[in-house]
């Protein structure tokens, strides 16, 4: 049937599409009407056609077969994060991001763990050679799939400081990378670009750059034995990004991430694979209306699931604004579980394959994140360019535009700035500061910061709540 139905109609050319549209336009331009640039510099088309692609399409290097669930616990009190541990993976989770300020008791928190079912990624506060060290003894031979996730850049863009110092911090990390395993140890996290205002390009480019500047510093790690080249201590690095709800755009955002980091393991001969944990954006997120956000985030899982992230990070409606409480974390697992369990999304291999606007978007974004890292590159790397303060510059620029967009009401927030509904009343529910937090200290280096868009509106709401 289906064959005889297309049979009966002839192919239409990309030149024919166009021509009927622009008659149909009687006159109005097709450029100035149907194409939109966005943020990202991208003209969008109103149709996208076999015709534009002269190649056919490849996979995307290491698109995972499976994505996980995974919950975030901050680890304070080693007896509460065993329990949380323990009831999280027991309702759904399949794996825990365990965040930590300083070294904890490790046979507490991992009492009663289920290491075959559940992987395990670190979130560092902190640097210690040593406590990595207790850690990999403390896991060898129990089955463990870990990632410790050990970003001192990262640490330095954010903070403004290194762990101890520059000297000190790659000593360490070196060292940690030195010692022969199976683990992943580094990690690149981009979530703060993204949350500060970085666009789609900045946050590919500058996550491309700063992997270039790990593995240009520690590639010699991997040293020759016997005649064959050791690559354990680079088997994988993981990438942790922020999801907006920009839905097109963010599944090509991933793919691109995937696309890039290929190019550069080649020319290091490294494996070309990452892992990359997706965790939804904070910048977009509100205080009033903030049902909301379940909406948000809910396109924002299902953009990460589609553009290929092995890991999904479930993030509250209200984590802005109230402490960790079980409804909001179970909802947030469960927005995850029905897309899984429910809604056809436990696929196992790219499924915007030959979409031929997500393959237009992730080449565009590809070659002009390429463009950014061969720039940064060219003027003396990632490292250098934080230290003088452009990267920091060029995110504020970008925040700047589309703070301005969301002002004008171009860009809009249900809720907050379109529709808001003025009997909202919050000024007795926060149990957390919601707002940038200045704690003026002396840094090396300007820190990045994390801002929301409807902060300035928000705060303004608040002074006039009755």
């Amino acid at each position: 049937m289906s064959k005889f139905l297309f049979s009966e109609f002839n192919e239409v050319s990309a030149k024919e599409w166009k021509q009927k549209i622009q008659a149909d336009l009687k006159g109005v331009d097709y450029n100035d009407t149907l194409i939109w640039k966005n943020l990202e510099g991208i003209d969008v088309k109103p149709f996208y056609h076999q015709d534009d692609f002269q190649y056919n399409f490849q996979d995307i290097s290491g698109f995972p077969k499976h994505w996980n669930i995974m919950q975030s616990i901050f680890i304070d009190d080693e007896t509460i994060a065993n329990q949380l541990i323990l009831d999280v993976t027991s309702r759904g989770a399949e794996a825990v991001l365990l965040v930590s300020e300083k070294p904890f008791d490790i046979e507490i928190v991992f009492n009663n763990f289920p290491f075959k079912d559940c992987k395990i990624h670190f979130d560092f506060k902190f640097l210690s050679e040593e406590f990595i060290s207790q850690l990999k003894d403390f896991f060898s031979g129990k089955n463990a799939t870990v990632f410790y996730n050990i970003d001192i850049i990262g640490n330095l863009a954010r903070s403004g400081n290194w762990f101890h110092n520059l000297k000190e911090d790659h000593s360490v990390l070196e060292a940690i990378l030195q010692k022969k395993s199976s683990e992943n140890i580094l990690s690149i996290d981009t979530t703060l670009f993204q949350n500060a205002g970085a666009t789609m390009v900045q946050q590919l480019g500058y996550g491309m750059a700063q992997a270039n500047e790990y593995l240009n510093r520690f590639c010699d790690t991997c040293h020759s034995e016997g005649g064959t080249t050791e690559k354990s201590n680079f088997s994988s690095i993981t990438f942790k990004i922020s999801v907006g709800t920009n839905y097109f755009f963010e599944i090509a955002k991933i793919r691109a991430f995937r696309k890039l980091f290929a190019l550069i393991a080649k020319e290091y001969n490294i494996s070309t694979n990452c892992n990359i944990i997706a965790i939804p954006s904070k910048r977009n997120k509100t205080l009033y209306d903030y049902n909301v956000n379940l909406l948000r985030s809910t396109t924002e899982y299902m953009s990460a699931i589609q553009g290929g992230a092995n890991y999904i990070v479930s993030l509250a409606y209200d984590s802005i604004y109230h402490k960790s409480n079980e409804f909001g974390e179970r909802i947030a697992r469960n927005q995850l579980l029905v897309l899984k369990e429910e809604s056809y999304f436990n696929f196992s291999k790219d499924p915007s394959k030959g979409s031929y606007y997500i393959e237009s978007l992730t080449d565009q974004l590809s070659e002009k994140a390429l463009e950014l890292f061969k720039n940064i590159e060219t003027n003396s790397g990632f490292l250098s360019q934080l230290k003088e303060g452009t990267i920091q510059r060029k995110i504020k620029e970008s925040a700047q535009k589309e703070q301005e967009l969301f002002d004008s009401g171009k860009l809009e927030l249900l809720g907050t700035n379109i529709h808001p509904n003025p009997n909202d009343q919050m000024k007795d529910d926060l149990e957390l500061y919601p707002f940038v937090k200045t704690k003026p200290r002396k840094t090396l280096i300007e820190p990045i910061i994390e801002k929301r868009l409807s902060e300035k509106l928000e705060q303004e709401r608040l002074k006039n709540e009755a």
